[in-house]
């Protein structure tokens, strides 16, 4: 087990400073030893203000090693399609996307396929049948993921029911890249890994070379780190624009709600409540979260084993649990000390 209880700033390449270790029996030590009771967890690291107060490794890569992050690539996703449109690649969110597939929808496929928006598939309301869940295995060994999609039977109209499905994120990673005449990986280079200053290796492709939109994607705990702090602070980093402020809020707006866990649900983002606030997160297959808190000014992410079998919903509710208990108190007691020291 590899510990650190740091303040330090969010910068890639870090010079080593003072290690501040917490006293025992605060918040950080508390949530370091419940932490250490799940098998499955490698990482966490948590920021108040852009500094680290928090970070600890039990197994895998560290928090500088990318990592497969599996649907947490979806919050991802949602931002090179909100920098898209900002670039004029894309028009907007009501746009169609069979305007930009360059012949890549079946003739077979359902007339209501035209009526599906690039809002549509951010916000999981295409209306077409699931490709993830039991239908995951069927639709990864097509020989045409963005085909296969699109070709699904509706079970309601686009724009209504919110269905979870990878498919409809891949469709997007597909979207943008004919749209660009760019991969989707080259777009993540320009758009996030220069301004955000981290690094996001290549990942897996489908078999005409689209590269796998909304899982798979490859990032260590620091870049989500750097990424959510981005979004924390209005799509801004470093004095750097990475996203607009208006596609932030746009991201999470609720459009929808999760069949699962009962959390609403924006563009790529889940909205819950934590201890009292409203939090914005992204999550994926065992355990991948990425938790922004913005009123408490408080970034968190876990990263865990992705291998099979998955521990499901409930592995993120006590890992949330622990974050609610002592995480979270870290920082509103921070603040409440600042605004007594400003007093």
């Amino acid at each position: 087990m590899k510990s650190f209880f740091l303040m330090l700033p969010l910068a890639l390449s870090l010079s080593v400073g003072t290690v501040l270790a917490s006293p025992p029996g605060t918040a950080p030590e508390q949530a370091r030893a419940e932490f250490a009771q799940f098998d499955r967890l490698h990482t966490v690291i948590a920021a108040h203000r852009g500094e680290i107060f928090f970070e600890e490794s039990w197994g895998g890569p560290g928090p500088f090693e990318p990592v497969n992050i599996k649907s947490l690539s979806k919050t991802i996703l949602s931002a090179l399609v909100g920098r898209a449109i900002e670039e004029g690649v894309l028009e907007s969110v009501d746009q169609p996307v069979v305007e930009v597939l360059n012949n890549r929808v079946p003739p077979a496929a359902d007339a209501r396929v035209e009526h599906i928006t690039i809002g549509n598939l951010l916000s999981m309301q295409a209306g077409l049948e699931r490709t993830s869940g039991s239908n995951y295995g069927r639709w990864v060994v097509s020989n045409d993921w963005v085909g296969y999609a699109l070709s699904r039977d509706f079970v309601s109209e686009p724009g209504e029911d919110r269905l979870y499905s990878t498919g409809s994120s891949h469709i997007l990673s597909a979207a943008l890249t004919d749209a660009s005449g760019q991969s989707t990986w080259q777009l993540a280079q320009s758009w996030l890994s220069v301004p955000l200053n981290v690094r996001i290796p290549h990942w897996l492709t489908d078999p005409q070379g689209i590269y796998f939109g909304g899982n798979d994607m490859l990032m260590s705990p620091r870049a989500l780190l750097r990424f959510g702090e981005m979004y924390r602070q209005g799509g801004t980093l470093d004095g750097r624009q990475v996203v607009s402020a208006e596609w932030v809020e746009r991201s999470w707006e609720p459009r929808g709600t999760s069949r699962w866990s009962g959390d609403l649900y924006g563009y790529g983002w889940f909205i819950t409540d934590l201890g009292g606030y409203t939090a914005y997160y992204g999550r994926g297959f065992g355990g991948q979260v990425l938790w922004v808190v913005p009123e408490v000014e408080l970034t968190v992410v876990v990263t865990s084993s992705p291998n099979p079998p998955s521990p499901g919903g409930r592995y993120v509710r006590q890992l949330a649990d622990v974050v609610e208990r002592h995480l979270l108190p870290a920082a509103t007691h921070a603040d409440s000390s600042a605004e007594g020291e400003a007093g």
